[in-house]
């Protein structure tokens, strides 16, 4: 039988982790995270992670690998989820790959273009600058250093920014030079056969999934977890939506309510965005449909009828 990759997609609250279980179950295989703050440690309410019965049912991988300090990109990811996928596949003929981070998605589907490795005193440097000047100042950078990028990218994804400027600085030629896509990585494709699956529902039904999601998070303790890394608050892995919410809170800025209320809003503006970029995809497979058990189904159905 030919080993298949199974990517499972979509907005955050959509489901995606619930079906990528159930189907890791169904098929007898494991879990790769693809999602950039899941990797981190000490922030599982805000990145909503596996719970430990989950991760004890079914094996993940790339959750709570890495401390907050840490540096990581979708050149890494692709290079350990690769690694890691090899290794599920000699155990089993299927592996799963789960998350809603979209560049870490393309980068193990489409590959990624070679950069320059960025030196850590760079890294550090204009880390330390940013934390001191603002995303203001960032932003600015990126506009001062490569102007065509800063077009088009999404000037409030400071993470997406901070990568553009330190590349830049470190190639010494604009990034958006730089991605041509001529030397993309296995550009050709996986050494497996990729089935992507995208959970998609009705806009005002997935809304109130996020907004009872955010509900639950701040009943489960959120304000406490993120008081226990406010210390860490310039680091780029806190740097999401789900931290920068409940700081104003925890600085006294926002009342809980207001700060609640603003987390699930920027959670919905996210999510417009995922789909948006989903839309792209033709790749992707969509299961419509907002009941687990139907989603199971359907993916089961598509992965048969893929696999033939």
């Amino acid at each position: 039988m030919e080993k298949t990759l199974i990517v499972i997609t979509g907005p955050t609250a959509s489901g995606k982790s619930a079906l990528a279980l159930s189907l890791a179950k169904r098929l007898g295989t494991e879990i790769v995270s693809a999602d950039s703050r899941q990797i981190y440690r000490g922030i599982p309410i805000a990145t909503a992670a596996p719970t430990a019965e989950e991760m004890e049912c079914v094996p993940h991988h790339l959750v709570a690998t890495l401390p907050l300090e840490a540096y990581y990109s979708a050149s890494q990811f692709r290079d350990d989820a690769m690694r890691i996928i090899s290794g599920i596949m000699d155990r089993s003929d299927y592996a799963v790959v789960c998350g809603g981070s979209m560049m870490y998605v393309d980068a193990l589907c489409n590959g990624i273009d070679e950069l320059p490795t960025v030196p850590k005193a760079i890294r550090e440097g204009l880390a330390d600058e940013h934390s001191r000047k603002g995303d203001g100042w960032l932003v600015d950078e990126l506009r001062r250093l490569d102007s065509e990028y800063a077009e088009k990218v999404d000037l409030k994804n400071i993470k997406r920014v901070f990568h553009a400027v330190e590349v830049s600085l470190a190639a010494g030629v604009p990034y958006s030079s730089l991605l041509t896509g001529c030397n993309r990585k296995c550009a050709s494709g996986l050494p497996w056969k990729v089935v992507k699956l995208g959970i998609r529902m009705p806009r005002e039904l997935l809304f109130g999934r996020i907004n009872r999601r955010v509900d639950a998070m701040v009943e489960k303790g959120l304000v406490a977890e993120i008081r226990r890394v406010a210390h860490l608050r310039h680091l780029n892995s806190l740097n999401t939506v789900g931290v920068k919410e409940m700081l104003r809170h925890i600085d006294g800025e926002w009342d809980l309510a207001t700060a609640a209320a603003r987390l699930a809003k920027n959670t919905r503006v996210y999510a417009k965005k995922q789909m948006t970029w989903l839309q792209r995809d033709g790749s992707v497979c969509w299961i419509d449909s907002p009941t687990a058990e139907v989603q199971l189904e359907k993916a089961i159905c598509i992965i048969k009828e893929q696999c033939r």
